[in-house]
């Protein structure tokens, strides 16, 4: 098996920072992108966050704040690769899309089906109101349409097995030659559980030889899943937008502690994990692009 590589989400859509260690700024998400690399992670998942006061925890697609924070991320993690968020609910895709022209990241995530979604509380009752994370194809497209023009790498967010078993299709018919990147999403409670069984079926649905990652969402629970994506050859994702609990159970102070959790899974299940250097080998990613960045 080759190298992992590893990728640190430094912050969600709503976490909100009051309660959870989620950074903000363009300093805090620095600083995060700082210790995640430190820790081994060589791709950090990044949302924008308001930066009005006592607004932290709503998302933001304005392109200065985009701009600013991965300028910030860049000058402390002069190396790193960045891949940049575009989910977004409803058919106005034009903020991710001028976020993506304005930062140029390596890679973009590229959610690549619909998904209710739905989360209960322990009566049964809805956790938020029922919300449907529509994403037709013709918004799939667009998406693609604008990576292509800029250069930037699809990593196709697989909610459900249905997700995985046509996102080569949706690539291909919009002109994307390559195997998809899969990143299997695994514990959102409406779509794939965060099943250690449930990797060998998916792995038999996708491109062969395809490059593939997991995105485990909840607590300690997770933890196992982790390990059996790094026996399997997967590459890891971790970070305070997945999880904010440890292998012990106990609340991650940052990224840092999150991702030096995740590397240790990967050696012990026999894996090294790659540089920047080697992911960008590894995913495609040539460095005329990087160099040709703002």
């Amino acid at each position: 098996m080759d190298k992992a590589i590893v990728t640190c989400a430094l912050t969600g859509v709503l976490t909100d920072p009051a309660v959870y260690p989620a950074p903000v700024t363009p300093e805090q998400m620095a600083r995060e992108a700082r210790r995640a690399a430190d820790e081994g992670a060589s791709v950090v998942h990044v949302h924008f966050r308001n930066l009005e006061p006592g607004k932290g925890h709503l998302p933001s697609w304005d392109p200065k704040v985009a701009t600013a924070v991965i300028a910030a991320i860049r000058e402390a993690c002069p190396d790193i690769l960045i891949n940049q968020t575009t989910g977004i609910v409803g058919s106005d895709i034009e903020g991710p899309l001028v976020c993506l022209r304005a930062v140029r990241p390596e890679i973009a995530a590229l959610n690549a089906g619909s998904l209710n979604y739905l989360k209960t509380r322990a009566d049964g009752t809805w956790a938020w109101p029922p919300m449907l994370f529509d994403n037709p194809v013709e918004k799939v497209a667009a998406f693609l349409a604008v990576m292509r023009e800029c250069a930037i790498a699809p990593e196709f967010e697989c909610f459900d097995t249905g997700i995985v078993r046509t996102a080569a299709a949706i690539a291909g018919n919009n002109g994307f030659a390559r195997a998809p990147k899969y990143n299997f999403v695994m514990g959102v409670e409406s779509g794939m559980p965060a099943d250690p069984e449930l990797l060998p079926i998916l792995l038999r649905l996708i491109v062969p030889g395809a490059r593939w990652s997991v995105t485990a969402i909840g607590r300690r629970e997770i933890w196992p899943l982790h390990r059996r994506a790094a026996e399997l050859g997967g590459d890891l994702r971790t970070g305070l937008e997945d999880t904010i609990y440890l292998p012990d159970g106990s609340r991650a102070p940052s990224n840092g502690q999150l991702v030096a959790a995740l590397v240790a899974h990967a050696r012990e299940a026999g894996r090294e994990i790659a540089t920047p250097a080697e992911a960008r080998a590894a995913l495609g990613i040539c460095s005329s692009i990087k160099e040709a960045r703002p």
